[in-house]
């Protein structure tokens, strides 16, 4: 018997209509049964400042505990001007906080970029990595998901594109080898 995984998401961005989220729905259905899959909704926190560190914010609150009672959390985002978002940076840092306290060290992470440009929001994907390394996230390295031209792979918010389909597919045989599961 396999044990049961969770997994918790985060879309990078805000956007109802994300390619992003269409993209994490994709994989999120390709897991098997064992492992639960829940979103970390991220649009209602206020940008992080250290002088809140002292005192409780409800969705500050929310996202620490989600993310702490996660075995693994999947980003999936778009890439802002070469690098990550701000609202997925806000989470990161919330999450990283208050000094001591943070959730991040030994998370399993794992790292998809989409976006609608030639080069698949790599920039924005290594940044990532590079945050969640520093932060002491155990971030799977292989393999690496960067969708260029992302929305010729989706139509009426479906993928279907059989290409992209088979590249997510081995991606979620992978994340769930990560994972343990």
């Amino acid at each position: 018997m396999t044990k049961p995984v969770k997994l918790s998401v985060i879309i990078g961005s805000l956007r109802k209509n994300s390619i992003n989220r269409i993209f994490a729905n994709y994989i999120s259905q390709q897991l098997p049964d064992h492992v639960t899959v829940e979103e970390i909704v991220i649009h209602d926190l206020p940008l992080y400042n250290q002088d809140y560190d002292q005192q409780s914010i409800e969705s500050y609150d929310r996202v620490r505990q989600q993310i702490q009672a996660s075995d693994a959390i999947l980003i999936v985002t778009p890439e802002h001007n070469r690098t990550l978002p701000a609202a997925l940076k806000n989470v990161i840092d919330i999450a990283s906080r208050p000094h001591g306290q943070s959730v991040w060290p030994a998370k399993k992470v794992a790292v998809v970029t989409a976006v609608p440009g030639t080069y698949g929001g790599r920039e924005c994907g290594i940044d990532v990595r590079k945050v969640m390394q520093s932060l002491s996230a155990k971030v799977m390295i292989t393999p690496e998901v960067y969708l260029s031209r992302a929305t010729e792979s989706i139509e009426e918010g479906q993928v279907t594109s059989d290409r992209t389909k088979e590249f997510l597919d081995a991606f979620a045989e992978a994340l769930v080898e990560f994972i343990g599961g």
